[in-house]
């Protein structure tokens, strides 16, 4: 058996369907972000434990979770309210953790929905790094985190199913104006580090994770980046054959990237001003990362 761990605020509309995909689990937590609704009487209800803590950014809380929540079991299932365990996923699952040989974690096919309509072709990334042994892994990035795993990572078989669309349009755009804060808030604050960036290791590194970020890294550094993610997501993964769904994805994905290139602008702009105006760089750029950087709070 293994534990499940769910992140929650405001999720009294999908947290049921949720718990219902996983009741067959003797330890499920809610680590929930203060819900002001019902989300802890429909956890409460279901048996699950309930912790809370404020929400600052993705890695922090996570990283967080894994390290304060006491979990019965060695290997712990990480999802969303809006997600779904499917019956073969969690034979899948079941089977892993009877006999992980020397995995640490495992990847996880994830299918994001359009309504009913899977999204199987537009969808930017599908495999997901959710079960592992949570003292072997660690998260990175204040938002869209990176899972660090100390160790041998397997990929199981059956699906997560995940509806990003289930509160509506609105939600999704408020949210990834969120997203889209502390995503930019990344860029500048990998920039100030001067984090080295490597094309070889973008595209050829045995790491899933570091190619992952220079990857990243990469696509930051390229002009017309919203115009390029539509293009990507749409022609170069065969969105159009996900019919209208397919290009309203693209297309909002689209937006999402170009709300991060206006406001990583505004935030360079913030720290470059003063430099502009004549006054002292280090009191000025002390300023500014303070101002960036302390409490970043996003809506999960």
């Amino acid at each position: 058996m293994f534990s499940i761990l769910i992140l929650t605020k405001n999720e009294e509309q999908d947290l049921p369907g949720c718990l219902d995909s996983v009741l067959w689990s003797d330890d499920i937590h809610v680590f929930d972000s203060y819900s002001t609704d019902g989300t802890l009487d429909i956890a409460s209800a279901a048996g699950a434990h309930i912790v809370q803590r404020q929400f600052d950014n993705w890695a922090a809380h996570q990283n967080w979770a894994l390290a304060n929540i006491r979990f019965r079991h060695p290997w712990v299932l990480y999802i969303d309210a809006d997600e779904r365990v499917t019956p073969r996923l969690a034979l899948s699952i079941e089977r892993a953790v009877e006999n992980p040989e020397d995995k640490v974690a495992f990847r996880i096919r994830r299918r994001d929905f359009w309504g009913e309509r899977w999204l199987k072709h537009v969808q930017a990334s599908s495999y997901y790094l959710r079960l592992f042994r949570p003292e072997k892994v660690r998260y990175e990035r204040l938002v869209n985190p990176i899972s660090i795993p100390d160790g041998p990572v397997g990929e199981l078989g059956g699906y997560l199913d995940h509806f990003p669309f289930s509160k509506g349009m609105t939600h999704w755009l408020n949210r990834h104006n969120s997203y889209s804060s502390l995503e930019a808030q990344q860029i500048v604050k990998n920039r100030l580090a001067n984090q080295q960036f490597s094309l070889r290791q973008a595209f050829f590194s045995k790491d899933v994770n570091q190619r992952r970020f220079h990857q990243k890294e990469l696509f930051y550094r390229m002009p017309g980046r919203p115009l390029l993610k539509f293009l990507l997501l749409y022609l170069g993964k065969r969105g159009f054959l996900d019919g209208s769904a397919g290009f309203q994805y693209a297309a909002l994905q689209s937006l999402y990237e170009y709300m991060i290139v206006l406001k990583t602008k505004e935030l360079t702009g913030k720290r470059t001003a003063p430099l502009a105006a004549g006054k002292a760089a280090p009191s000025a750029g002390a300023a500014t990362h303070e101002r960036l950087y302390a409490n970043p709070r996003s809506n999960h």
